[in-house]
């Protein structure tokens, strides 16, 4: 009766072991998506940011036309450089476009980053988020 008793407790340390490894992984996973997640839809705010530049006239402060002056700071009341777990930058700026990098911080250690274009061709933006894999 002993060793099966014995047994048993063994047994229920192996499953609750596995269990215990399971659901960190399950939290690490959703971690890395959530922090994906936040990191496009910035870049996503980052790029109506952009568009609103390219509609206002220089005279309001906007680019009458042109994305060529937008940064991260364009908007003064605005901090769109750095989130918690992102950093942004704008990589090219230029007349009908603007590409913006969306790179998570040192620390979390994600081999990712977010890259949304914004385009302006025949009257109308386009915007397109990739995940690009740094592997």
């Amino acid at each position: 009766m002993g060793q099966q008793q014995l047994l048993l407790i063994v047994l229920g340390v192996i499953i609750v072991g596995i269990a215990i490894v399971a659901g960190i992984q399950i939290f690490e996973t959703q971690s890395e998506e959530s922090t994906k997640d936040e990191i496009v839809a910035h870049c996503v705010n980052i790029a109506s940011h952009a568009q609103q530049y390219f509609k206002k006239p220089a005279a309001m402060g906007g680019g009458n036309g042109s994305f060529a002056g937008y940064n991260t700071n364009s908007f003064q009341y605005t901090k769109l450089n750095s989130t918690q777990n992102g950093n942004y930058t704008i990589s090219a700026a230029g007349a009908n476009g603007i590409t913006i990098l969306g790179t998570p911080k040192q620390g979390l250690g994600y081999t990712w980053r977010v890259q949304t274009v914004v385009s302006y061709t025949n009257g109308s933006h386009s915007v397109q988020t990739t995940i690009i894999s740094n592997q």
